[in-house]
Protein backbone atom coordinates (compact mmCIF):
# COMPACT_ATOMS: atom_id res chain seq x y z
CA UNK A 1 0.00 0.00 0.00
CA UNK A 2 1.64 3.44 -1.06
CA UNK A 3 1.64 6.30 1.40
CA UNK A 4 -0.68 9.30 2.08
CA UNK A 5 0.79 13.09 2.79
CA UNK A 6 -0.85 16.23 2.94
CA UNK A 7 -1.12 18.42 -0.07
CA UNK A 8 -3.36 21.84 -1.30
CA UNK A 9 -5.35 20.26 -3.63
CA UNK A 10 -7.64 21.67 -6.63
CA UNK A 11 -10.26 20.58 -8.66
CA UNK A 12 -12.24 21.57 -11.44
CA UNK A 13 -14.53 19.54 -13.75
CA UNK A 14 -14.37 20.39 -17.33
CA UNK A 15 -17.88 22.25 -17.10
CA UNK A 16 -16.44 24.45 -14.16
CA UNK A 17 -15.42 28.06 -14.14
CA UNK A 18 -14.39 27.72 -10.66
CA UNK A 19 -12.01 25.38 -8.54
CA UNK A 20 -12.84 23.84 -5.17
CA UNK A 21 -10.03 23.85 -2.82
CA UNK A 22 -8.86 22.09 0.21
CA UNK A 23 -6.00 20.25 2.17
CA UNK A 24 -6.25 16.52 2.39
CA UNK A 25 -4.53 13.45 2.30
CA UNK A 26 -3.29 12.18 -1.30
CA UNK A 27 -1.72 9.01 -2.08
CA UNK A 28 1.95 8.91 -3.45
CA UNK A 29 0.03 7.06 -6.45
CA UNK A 30 -1.05 10.50 -7.75
CA UNK A 31 2.69 11.83 -8.26
CA UNK A 32 4.21 11.72 -11.89
CA UNK A 33 7.24 9.08 -12.73
CA UNK A 34 10.04 10.10 -14.96
CA UNK A 35 12.99 8.35 -16.24
CA UNK A 36 15.29 9.60 -13.13
CA UNK A 37 12.97 9.90 -10.47
CA UNK A 38 13.83 11.97 -7.42
CA UNK A 39 10.90 11.86 -4.57
CA UNK A 40 11.37 15.01 -2.14
CA UNK A 41 9.77 15.53 1.53
CA UNK A 42 8.70 18.88 1.07
CA UNK A 43 9.53 21.28 3.99
CA UNK A 44 8.70 24.82 2.16
CA UNK A 45 7.37 26.30 -0.63
CA UNK A 46 6.29 30.11 -1.24
CA UNK A 47 3.44 31.39 -2.74
CA UNK A 48 3.76 33.38 -6.50
CA UNK A 49 1.06 35.17 -8.41
CA UNK A 50 1.04 32.09 -10.61
CA UNK A 51 0.54 29.36 -7.93
CA UNK A 52 -2.82 31.58 -7.43
CA UNK A 53 -3.72 31.29 -10.97
CA UNK A 54 -3.09 27.77 -10.66
CA UNK A 55 -5.34 27.08 -8.00
CA UNK A 56 -8.04 29.27 -9.57
CA UNK A 57 -8.21 27.36 -12.51
CA UNK A 58 -6.17 29.37 -15.83
CA UNK A 59 -5.80 27.11 -18.18
CA UNK A 60 -3.31 28.99 -19.43
CA UNK A 61 -1.32 27.63 -16.00
CA UNK A 62 -3.10 23.96 -15.72
CA UNK A 63 -4.84 22.04 -18.10
CA UNK A 64 -5.72 18.87 -15.75
CA UNK A 65 -7.54 18.79 -12.89
CA UNK A 66 -7.07 17.69 -9.95
CA UNK A 67 -4.02 19.52 -9.23
CA UNK A 68 -1.39 20.71 -6.32
CA UNK A 69 0.00 24.00 -7.37
CA UNK A 70 3.68 25.50 -5.80
CA UNK A 71 6.16 26.14 -8.71
CA UNK A 72 8.58 26.45 -5.47
CA UNK A 73 10.23 23.60 -3.12
CA UNK A 74 13.25 23.15 -1.07
CA UNK A 75 13.05 19.68 0.73
CA UNK A 76 15.13 16.46 1.61
CA UNK A 77 15.86 13.62 -1.05
CA UNK A 78 13.22 10.96 0.30
CA UNK A 79 14.30 8.61 -2.46
CA UNK A 80 16.60 8.91 -6.04
CA UNK A 81 16.64 6.67 -9.24
CA UNK A 82 19.42 9.17 -10.21
CA UNK A 83 23.21 8.64 -9.12
CA UNK A 84 22.78 12.73 -9.19
CA UNK A 85 21.19 12.23 -5.92
CA UNK A 86 20.93 10.60 -2.69
CA UNK A 87 18.43 9.96 0.10
CA UNK A 88 19.64 13.16 2.49
CA UNK A 89 20.40 15.64 0.33
CA UNK A 90 18.61 19.30 0.59
CA UNK A 91 17.81 20.35 -2.88
CA UNK A 92 16.00 23.44 -4.28
CA UNK A 93 13.38 22.76 -7.38
CA UNK A 94 11.34 25.34 -8.98
CA UNK A 95 9.52 26.44 -12.16
CA UNK A 96 10.04 24.13 -14.72
CA UNK A 97 6.69 22.46 -14.65
CA UNK A 98 6.45 22.22 -11.13
CA UNK A 99 2.89 23.33 -10.26
CA UNK A 100 1.43 23.72 -13.43
CA UNK A 101 1.08 20.43 -15.24
CA UNK A 102 3.36 18.39 -12.78
CA UNK A 103 2.16 17.90 -8.72
CA UNK A 104 3.57 20.87 -7.10
CA UNK A 105 5.54 22.34 -4.15
CA UNK A 106 2.18 22.83 -1.52
CA UNK A 107 2.67 19.09 -0.82
CA UNK A 108 4.50 17.30 1.75
CA UNK A 109 5.87 14.82 -1.14
CA UNK A 110 6.58 15.86 -5.01
CA UNK A 111 8.29 13.36 -7.17
CA UNK A 112 9.98 15.18 -10.07
CA UNK A 113 13.25 14.21 -12.69
CA UNK A 114 16.57 14.58 -11.73
CA UNK A 115 17.45 17.74 -14.68
CA UNK A 116 15.17 19.69 -12.51
CA UNK A 117 16.34 19.22 -8.93
CA UNK A 118 19.56 21.97 -7.31
CA UNK A 119 21.64 21.03 -4.73
CA UNK A 120 20.92 23.84 -1.98
CA UNK A 121 23.75 26.10 -1.70
CA UNK A 122 25.48 25.71 1.69
CA UNK A 123 25.18 29.36 2.17
CA UNK A 124 20.95 29.28 2.25
CA UNK A 125 18.69 27.37 4.72
CA UNK A 126 15.98 25.08 3.30
CA UNK A 127 13.67 28.34 4.65
CA UNK A 128 15.97 30.99 3.25
CA UNK A 129 15.81 29.48 -0.01
CA UNK A 130 12.01 30.18 0.00
CA UNK A 131 12.10 33.36 1.72
CA UNK A 132 13.67 34.00 -2.24
CA UNK A 133 12.04 31.29 -4.19
CA UNK A 134 11.18 31.34 -8.12
CA UNK A 135 10.84 35.35 -7.28
CA UNK A 136 14.30 36.08 -5.75
CA UNK A 137 16.11 34.30 -8.47
CA UNK A 138 13.73 35.88 -11.15
CA UNK A 139 14.75 39.29 -9.41
CA UNK A 140 18.96 37.99 -9.46
CA UNK A 141 18.72 36.95 -12.84
CA UNK A 142 17.79 40.88 -13.81
CA UNK A 143 20.21 42.28 -11.96
CA UNK A 144 23.04 39.19 -13.49
CA UNK A 145 21.47 40.72 -17.04
CA UNK A 146 22.01 44.34 -15.87
CA UNK A 147 25.46 43.74 -14.67
CA UNK A 148 26.15 42.07 -18.26
CA UNK A 149 24.79 44.85 -19.97
CA UNK A 150 28.25 47.20 -18.21
CA UNK A 151 25.40 48.69 -14.92
CA UNK A 152 27.73 49.72 -12.18
CA UNK A 153 26.97 51.86 -9.71
CA UNK A 154 28.19 54.93 -10.30
CA UNK A 155 25.43 55.26 -13.59
CA UNK A 156 22.58 56.80 -11.89
CA UNK A 157 19.40 55.74 -10.85
CA UNK A 158 17.90 52.36 -11.42
CA UNK A 159 14.12 51.90 -11.16
CA UNK A 160 12.18 49.02 -10.42
CA UNK A 161 8.54 49.05 -11.12
CA UNK A 162 6.13 46.79 -9.29
CA UNK A 163 7.97 47.39 -6.37
CA UNK A 164 5.80 45.70 -3.77
CA UNK A 165 5.52 42.63 -5.22
CA UNK A 166 7.83 39.86 -4.72
CA UNK A 167 9.96 39.73 -7.71
CA UNK A 168 9.89 43.61 -7.19
CA UNK A 169 11.06 44.13 -3.50
CA UNK A 170 13.59 41.78 -3.85
CA UNK A 171 15.56 43.91 -6.83
CA UNK A 172 15.38 46.58 -4.75
CA UNK A 173 17.26 45.00 -2.15
CA UNK A 174 19.63 42.99 -4.19
CA UNK A 175 20.18 46.66 -6.09
CA UNK A 176 20.92 48.31 -2.72
CA UNK A 177 22.75 45.94 -1.31
CA UNK A 178 25.11 46.13 -4.56
CA UNK A 179 25.64 49.99 -4.30
CA UNK A 180 22.81 50.77 -6.58
CA UNK A 181 21.10 54.09 -6.31
CA UNK A 182 16.87 52.44 -6.38
CA UNK A 183 13.70 54.35 -7.30
CA UNK A 184 11.14 52.05 -6.35
CA UNK A 185 7.54 52.18 -8.46
CA UNK A 186 4.42 50.77 -6.51
CA UNK A 187 1.05 51.84 -6.75
CA UNK A 188 0.59 50.88 -3.07
CA UNK A 189 1.47 53.72 -0.34
CA UNK A 190 1.47 51.29 2.41
CA UNK A 191 4.42 50.13 0.86
CA UNK A 192 6.82 53.01 0.93
CA UNK A 193 8.31 52.48 4.09
CA UNK A 194 8.68 49.01 3.73
CA UNK A 195 10.34 49.75 0.54
CA UNK A 196 12.80 52.84 1.96
CA UNK A 197 13.94 49.83 4.07
CA UNK A 198 15.15 47.86 1.94
CA UNK A 199 17.11 50.32 0.49
CA UNK A 200 15.16 52.38 -2.00
CA UNK A 201 16.56 56.38 -1.86
CA UNK A 202 13.15 56.89 -3.13
CA UNK A 203 9.61 55.74 -4.06
CA UNK A 204 7.46 57.25 -6.95
CA UNK A 205 4.13 56.28 -7.88
CA UNK A 206 3.45 53.85 -10.79
CA UNK A 207 1.41 56.98 -12.52
CA UNK A 208 4.90 58.04 -13.26
CA UNK A 209 4.84 55.49 -16.02
CA UNK A 210 1.37 54.91 -16.70
CA UNK A 211 0.09 57.81 -19.52
CA UNK A 212 1.28 56.71 -22.74
CA UNK A 213 3.39 59.02 -24.88
CA UNK A 214 3.30 59.56 -28.78
CA UNK A 215 7.10 61.34 -28.57
CA UNK A 216 9.65 58.48 -29.66
CA UNK A 217 11.80 59.34 -27.09
CA UNK A 218 11.24 61.29 -23.13
CA UNK A 219 13.75 63.05 -21.13
CA UNK A 220 17.04 60.57 -20.74
CA UNK A 221 16.15 59.79 -16.60
CA UNK A 222 16.97 55.98 -16.16
CA UNK A 223 20.94 54.30 -15.61
CA UNK A 224 18.85 50.89 -16.16
CA UNK A 225 15.18 49.44 -14.53
CA UNK A 226 13.96 46.37 -13.43
CA UNK A 227 10.42 46.09 -14.97
CA UNK A 228 7.75 43.52 -14.13
CA UNK A 229 4.72 45.82 -15.45
CA UNK A 230 5.12 45.63 -19.78
CA UNK A 231 2.86 47.40 -21.31
CA UNK A 232 2.54 51.53 -21.42
CA UNK A 233 5.35 51.48 -18.37
CA UNK A 234 7.71 49.20 -20.07
CA UNK A 235 7.72 51.90 -22.87
CA UNK A 236 8.15 54.64 -21.30
CA UNK A 237 11.08 53.20 -19.38
CA UNK A 238 12.26 52.45 -22.64
CA UNK A 239 12.00 55.96 -23.98
CA UNK A 240 13.93 57.77 -20.69
CA UNK A 241 16.82 55.56 -20.48
CA UNK A 242 19.87 57.26 -20.59
CA UNK A 243 22.73 56.46 -23.08
CA UNK A 244 23.62 52.94 -23.08
CA UNK A 245 20.93 52.12 -20.61
CA UNK A 246 19.01 48.75 -19.96
CA UNK A 247 16.05 47.54 -18.59
CA UNK A 248 15.31 43.93 -17.68
CA UNK A 249 11.73 42.95 -18.24
CA UNK A 250 10.40 40.01 -16.63
CA UNK A 251 6.98 40.82 -16.60
CA UNK A 252 3.36 41.60 -17.99
CA UNK A 253 0.79 43.01 -15.57
CA UNK A 254 0.19 46.29 -17.11
CA UNK A 255 -0.33 44.44 -20.74
CA UNK A 256 1.69 42.62 -23.39
CA UNK A 257 1.69 44.96 -26.00
CA UNK A 258 4.63 47.19 -26.78
CA UNK A 259 4.34 50.95 -28.46
CA UNK A 260 7.76 51.84 -29.83
CA UNK A 261 10.12 53.23 -32.57
CA UNK A 262 13.25 52.11 -32.79
CA UNK A 263 14.52 55.06 -31.91
CA UNK A 264 15.63 54.36 -28.03
CA UNK A 265 17.83 52.19 -29.73
CA UNK A 266 19.36 53.51 -32.22
CA UNK A 267 19.56 56.68 -31.14
CA UNK A 268 20.92 56.07 -27.57
CA UNK A 269 22.34 52.53 -27.77
CA UNK A 270 19.97 51.42 -25.11
CA UNK A 271 18.42 47.51 -24.31
CA UNK A 272 15.53 45.31 -23.48
CA UNK A 273 16.96 42.21 -22.22
CA UNK A 274 14.25 39.31 -21.19
CA UNK A 275 14.21 37.70 -18.43
CA UNK A 276 12.91 33.89 -17.86
CA UNK A 277 13.25 32.00 -14.72
CA UNK A 278 11.29 29.13 -15.83
CA UNK A 279 13.09 27.58 -18.55
CA UNK A 280 16.88 29.09 -17.84
CA UNK A 281 19.34 26.59 -18.00
CA UNK A 282 20.53 24.51 -14.74
CA UNK A 283 24.21 25.81 -15.12
CA UNK A 284 23.15 29.50 -14.82
CA UNK A 285 20.52 28.34 -12.11
CA UNK A 286 23.02 27.14 -10.18
CA UNK A 287 25.21 30.09 -11.19
CA UNK A 288 22.66 32.67 -9.53
CA UNK A 289 21.68 30.78 -6.29
CA UNK A 290 25.33 30.31 -5.05
CA UNK A 291 25.49 34.20 -5.78
CA UNK A 292 22.46 34.55 -4.03
CA UNK A 293 24.16 32.49 -1.11
CA UNK A 294 27.51 34.18 -0.79
CA UNK A 295 28.25 37.60 -2.62
CA UNK A 296 24.63 38.28 -2.67
CA UNK A 297 22.90 37.19 0.03
CA UNK A 298 20.53 39.38 2.02
CA UNK A 299 19.98 39.80 5.22
CA UNK A 300 16.98 42.54 5.48
CA UNK A 301 14.02 40.17 4.07
CA UNK A 302 12.17 39.42 7.45
CA UNK A 303 10.25 42.58 7.13
CA UNK A 304 8.50 41.16 3.59
CA UNK A 305 8.59 37.97 4.79
CA UNK A 306 5.65 35.89 6.33
CA UNK A 307 5.51 32.18 7.06
CA UNK A 308 1.74 30.57 6.44
CA UNK A 309 0.63 27.07 6.80
CA UNK A 310 -1.05 24.74 4.27
CA UNK A 311 -4.30 25.33 5.35
CA UNK A 312 -3.62 29.10 5.02
CA UNK A 313 -2.81 29.08 1.58
CA UNK A 314 -6.38 29.83 0.57
CA UNK A 315 -6.66 33.19 1.96
CA UNK A 316 -3.29 33.84 0.65
CA UNK A 317 -4.13 32.96 -2.96
CA UNK A 318 -7.56 35.53 -2.61
CA UNK A 319 -5.30 38.00 -1.06
CA UNK A 320 -2.38 37.60 -3.62
CA UNK A 321 -5.09 37.86 -6.52
CA UNK A 322 -6.82 40.76 -5.42
CA UNK A 323 -3.43 42.59 -5.25
CA UNK A 324 -2.84 43.00 -1.09
CA UNK A 325 0.03 41.01 -0.41
CA UNK A 326 3.55 42.61 -0.01
CA UNK A 327 6.65 40.86 -0.05
CA UNK A 328 6.66 37.48 -0.33
CA UNK A 329 5.07 34.26 1.77
CA UNK A 330 6.25 31.41 2.26
CA UNK A 331 4.48 28.01 3.12
CA UNK A 332 5.80 26.20 6.05
CA UNK A 333 4.44 22.74 4.14
CA UNK A 334 4.96 20.92 7.28
CA UNK A 335 3.47 22.93 9.90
Amino acid sequence: MSSTFRAYRVSKTDTDTATTRQVTHISEDTLATFEDNITIDVHYSSLNYKDALSATGNPGVTKTYPHTPGIDAAGIVQTSTSDKFQAGDEVIVMSYDLGMNTPGGFAEVIRVPASWVMPKPAGLSLFESMVLGTAGFTAALALDALISQGLEAEAGEVVVTGASGGVGSIAVALLAAQGFEVVASTGKQAAHDLLNSLGASRVVGRDAFSEASSRPLLKGTWAAAVDGVGGVALANIIKSLKYGGAVAAYGLVGGAELDLTVFPFILRGVSLVGVDSAECPMAKRVEIWHKLASDWKLTNLDAITQTISLDELDEAVEAILRGEILGRRVVDVRS
